[in-house]
């Protein structure tokens, strides 16, 4: 059998690590049909497992200290997630529906 991609082996990544977390929340007595909605897909969870990957690179990390530095400008630590955010759509052309849908929820304290 064929090696799978890396992105087919982030999205494999994705779901176990999605199914895990539903099982846990399923075993602590939530109720599926309150949380599931609220979960990211498993596309979206690859583009957070690749953000959380950049953001300690040697590119990325300098960057996010000056965007959510106490006295950089308004909207700094935005423009950095929008940047990190189309950085990862440019390098996975398949994940950027999952990105866009993303960017209208970055949350600046991630």
């Amino acid at each position: 059998m064929a090696e799978p991609t890396t992105l087919e082996r982030l999205r494999q990544d994705a779901r176990d690590e999605l199914a895990a977390l539903i099982e846990l929340r399923c075993r602590l007595g939530e109720d599926p049909w309150a949380f599931l909605p609220e979960l990211p897909s498993v596309d979206e969870q690859v583009v957070a497992t690749l953000r959380e990957e950049r953001l300690h690179s040697e590119r990325w990390s300098p960057a996010r200290a000056r965007a959510y530095h106490p006295t950089a400008r308004r909207g700094a630590a935005e423009r950095f997630e929008f940047e990190v955010l189309r950085d990862i759509a440019l390098d996975h052309p398949e994940l950027s529906t999952a990105v866009w849908s993303l960017l209208g929820r970055v949350p600046t304290a991630w």
